[in-house]
């Protein structure tokens, strides 16, 4: 079949003075049109109907064929429909070809994919329709007047997702046999409209449209490779899906191994899209499948091989807590656990790039009590090395009747109900909450937390919780902002620790309210707030605050 695409591009715009030709991003508005159709795999002969020098000129710059239009036919009034039968007339003319089919293309959609043409010159051809056109699907309660009342548009209120389909015209293409383009028309009797994704709709027609456009064509294709399982916890989950949330504007997809079981439940009660791999060779694949544009790590130390062989495929590479070999090759580095160990340019120490969650944003800081009336007790996702059931331990040889203490389990912690049972029958205040949803609320209620050295720790900083702490394993002893200048007790790591330690030291910040005054002081003393905005700019790749 002969297919032609036609596009009216008149000089005269007014919403947006030079509308087809002024730069969007990095190219003039019409550009994108004719190459979406230039790319087409239906072979599609491209030609711009103008009546603008300039116009003219930059079409044919991007390899589009240009038909003067007359002055009958550029005038404000004029519709589109002898514009585009003069057009395909005169490239009749110029080609010697009868064209099959005509597509009339507005460059004012430009964010229309060629997949996304072609998809519906395929649909036009398959039906056999005389004409089919764009539209978008945007059902919504709606109302009308009629004899001067307003009246609904529907039968029954029904949410959103409940309402019959309405198909609203996106003016992206309109698709028609040659038979029906004539000067006052260009539908055949057999019209469809074929749903185009809400990202391609856009019709530019004022500033803020343009403002959106340029955001969508700003989007990147992220992948975020995280784990979270028993042995390393859900502090990585966690810190990804808080980059998720705060790259909104981009399309997030996570991707985890088969290994990380409490990830992978965390992550899909998300609703973000997610793969699962069972080798790290399966990411390479991904990133090809998903156009990515940038690859986040969040899952420790790399390998030297698998990150030269992430940075051959061209993306952005940004890693998290990464300490291993491969680190050298990422484009950034981000160790916010940790203060600097080397010189080199791609790495971002310390406490200026921890990433806050939201509801700590938000929360305000517990107010200082001279009396202790309640301590938290939060060791993570999994507890790996059951801190819990020591500090439980502690607790009921502390014997105080007038103390709350509140035990948070995390997700993947599995011996609640051991704990809860030897509580039986005793007097204390012990309390068990298993996968808290906002965090912020029980730390503002603390006077003291006992806690692991992991990221817990800068949450409890932000809200000035003198704090306790206990490392889990040999790495967390490294998180170097867990230390008495930054208002921590640290006791190191807590399998190396004993009990009647741990003991003395709580009675003994139980009873100095001087020091858990000061140790509140020195949290509160830094701003980690403003850690998520500098890692959203050294991950996108823009300037560093």
């Amino acid at each position: 079949m002969n297919i032609l695409a036609v596009i009216p591009a008149r000089g005269g715009s007014k919403g947006i003075p030079r509308k087809n030709i002024r730069l969007l991003l990095s190219a003039p508005l019409i550009s994108y049109c004719i190459q979406n159709a230039l790319s087409s795999s239906f072979g599609i002969d491209v030609v711009v109907s103008t009546d603008d020098d300039e116009i003219s000129r930059i079409a044919d710059l991007y390899g589009a064929t240009i038909v003067h239009r007359p002055d009958n036919l550029s005038g404000d009034s004029v519709t589109l429909d002898p514009v585009v039968h003069h057009a395909t007339i005169e490239m009749e003319k110029t080609t010697s070809k009868h064209y099959d089919i005509v597509v009339t293309l507005q460059p004012t959609s430009p964010l229309l994919k060629t997949k996304t043409l072609d998809s519906a010159i395929s649909y036009f051809i398959e039906n056999n329709h005389d004409t089919v056109l764009s539209g978008i699907n945007k059902p919504h309660l709606s109302w009308k007047e009629r004899n001067g009342s307003m009246i609904p548009n529907y039968k029954e209120r029904l949410n959103r997702q409940f309402l019959p389909k309405e198909l609203l015209e996106t003016g992206a293409f309109l698709i028609s046999k040659r038979e029906h383009i004539r000067k006052d028309s260009r539908f055949g009797p057999d019209v469809s409209v074929y749903e185009v994704p809400e990202n391609e709709s856009i019709d530019i027609d004022s500033p803020h449209d343009w403002w959106v456009a340029e955001k969508e064509l700003s989007k990147k294709n992220i992948l975020i490779r995280v784990e979270g399982y028993s042995e390393i916890g859900l502090g990585h989950i966690y810190r990804a899906l808080l980059l998720a949330d705060n790259l909104i504007e981009h399309n997030v997809r996570f991707v985890l191994s088969e290994q990380s079981d409490l990830g992978i439940k965390k992550i899909k009660a998300s609703h973000y899209p997610y793969s699962i791999i069972s080798d790290d060779s399966e990411i390479f694949d991904l990133i090809e499948d998903y156009n990515t544009n940038i690859l986040i790590h969040d899952m420790l130390d790399t390998k030297m091989d698998y990150m030269k062989k992430c940075k051959s495929t061209g993306i952005r590479v940004v890693n998290f807590e990464d300490l291993g070999e491969g680190a050298q090759f990422a484009d950034a580095v981000v160790n916010d656990l940790y203060e600097k160990k080397n010189n080199l340019d791609n790495h971002y120490w310390g406490s200026d790039y921890y990433c806050i969650r939201d509801e700590f944003h938000l929360a305000k800081p517990t107010d200082f009590r001279e009396e202790v009336n309640e301590i938290l007790v939060i060791f993570g996702g999994t507890d790996p090395c059951n801190l819990s059931k020591r500090l439980l331990d502690v607790v009921k040889s502390i014997g105080d009747q007038r103390i709350r203490y509140s035990f948070i389990l995390g997700l993947g912690y599995k011996e609640k109900a051991k704990l809860m049972k030897d509580t039986e029958g005793k007097a204390q205040k012990i309390f068990f909450i298993q996968d808290v949803k906002n965090m912020a609320e029980y730390m503002a209620n603390a006077d003291i937390a006992i806690s692991s050295q992991g990221r817990t720790m800068f949450e409890l900083a932000s809200m000035g919780v003198p704090t306790i702490l206990l490392a889990q394993n040999e790495r967390e002893l490294h998180h170097e902002f867990g230390n008495l200048g930054n208002g921590f007790i640290n006791l190191g790591l807590g399998s190396e620790v004993k009990n009647e330690t741990i003991k003395q030291t709580l009675l003994w910040l139980i009873n100095s309210s001087q020091i858990r005054k000061q140790m509140r002081d020195r949290m509160l003393k830094d701003d980690l707030k403003k850690g998520i905005f500098r890692v959203k700019n050294i991950i996108l790749g823009t300037s560093v605050v």
